[in-house]
Parts: C-alpha cells; structure tokens; sequence
C-alpha cells in the first residue's frame, strides 16, 4: 500500500510505501477523519500524528466520506455531490465509489500531520514550499499582513514576474476581490438614492391611482343619481298627464 503524507504547514508530500502486512494492521478498519498515531508508520515518525483524508482503491474509485462500509457500492448521484458532474439539467447517475473505512483493497492512502513530532522527516519537514498564489479577497490579504482598514491593501497583494514568449518582463497579480473603492461607494449610494427614488414613486403612483379611483366612483354615484331622478322626474309627468285626462 502507498501512503500519500502531506503537511499542510510546510506544503510538501511524500510518499511512501508499506508491504508489511503487520504494519498495515492499524490502518484497517479505521474511517475517514480518524486521527493515527505516527509510530504505526515507522520509527523516524514516532510523535506525529496523522489524519486519514482519504484514499483510492486498486481500480482508482475514490473514498467517500459517509459511506460506512469498506467495499465498493454504487450511489445514485445529482447535482451537488462529489465525484459526478452532470451532462444536463436534472440529470442523475450511477457512480461507483469507496466506503469510509479503510480495507485491504486500497492501493493509496491519504494522510494529513496535525501533530508535528520531534524528528525531522526528509522531504516533508526539513523545508518548505512557498505558495506560488496568494489569497485575492481583500479581508484575507489584510488578515494575511495584519492590516488595518486604512492601509491600501493593492500594495500588499502577491504578485509575480515572469518573462512572456517575446522575451517582455511581466508582472501578473490577481484581481483583488470585495476591495471597497470610492467607485464601489458611489455605485452603493446611487443604488440606495434608486432605491428610495422607487420607493416614492410608487407611493406617489398610489396616491394618485387612489385619488382617481374616487374621481371616477364620484362621478358614477353622480350619474346614478341623476338617473334615477330623471326616471322619477318622466313617472312624476306621466302620471301628472294621466290624471288630467
């Protein structure tokens, strides 16, 4: 079996691998998010402690978190899981994955140090990677130099320089994110003065519909009454015109 380790503080991996049945002994039956202690992997890892994060099997199925069984099953995924993108809208599909627990069948074994030991391991903590990209919302990269709000975050942002196909000297750096800009404000304030300019419209649309709509019930509570008097007014000479013949 392959033991992929990695140490997230100095952003190397190594790998290793173990044929000895008896060493292998404490990796099984043991999930995903576990925690392992590192003298099951050897002496020069005596005092590290290890998380399993994951794992692939002989075939390359990928481990599963929440699949309690140590064999392979088949999920009926949608959009939103892991391991599966969907072709179409709505589209759902079979897809062959591994259990959480760990079992004689898998080929790689991931590990994570959470704990770091007394020895220096070769190729994992006796140096470290740099990060080539840095992080690009402007909140990060102020927690990242302990900025504060006043200072101009666009000077702290990490960038690189590199030499182009034509032999130019080029400085790349991302877009920083969330940066709040006197644009940024002025476009908030005129989406809020929208807002409001809306607001009292429609009000003033309201008042207007209202005052018309008691416009037009007057005028026809008028025109009623003034037919109903003219009927009165027709019966009151017919009979008038009966009565003196």
């Amino acid at each position: 079996m392959k033991i992929n380790l990695a140490c997230p503080s100095t952003g190397l991996q190594k790998i290793i691998e173990i044929d000895d049945e008896k060493r292998l002994q404490s990796f099984y039956e043991r999930r995903m998010a576990q925690e392992i202690d590192g003298s099951a992997l050897g002496e020069e890892f005596e005092g590290f402690i290890f998380r399993i994060s994951g794992g692939n099997d002989k075939q390359g199925f990928p481990m599963r978190q929440g699949v309690l069984t140590n064999t392979r099953v088949r999920l009926l995924c949608k959009k939103g899981h892991k391991a599966y993108r969907p072709r179409r809208a709505g589209e759902r599909k079979r897809k062959s994955v591994r259990g959480c627990i760990v079992g004689q069948d898998i080929s790689v074994l991931n590990l994570v140090v959470t704990q770091m030991g007394e020895k220096t391991i070769e190729g994992l903590t006796d140096s470290s990677a740099p990060r080539r990209l840095g992080p690009k919302r402007a909140n990060k990269i102020r927690s990242l130099f302990n900025l504060t709000k006043d200072d101009d975050v666009r000077k702290y942002v990490i960038a690189r320089n590199f030499t182009s196909k034509k032999g130019k000297e080029q400085r790349k750096a991302p877009k920083i994110q969330r940066l709040v800009t006197p644009l940024v404000l002025q476009r908030k304030r005129a989406r809020k003065a929208e807002q409001m300019n809306s607001v009292l419209r429609n009000k003033e649309e309201a008042a207007a519909y209202k005052k018309l709509v008691a416009q037009r019930m007057a005028e026809k509570r008028e025109a009623r009454r003034s037919l109903i008097s003219k009927r009165r007014s027709s019966r009151k000479s017919a009979k008038m015109a009966a009565e003196k013949k």
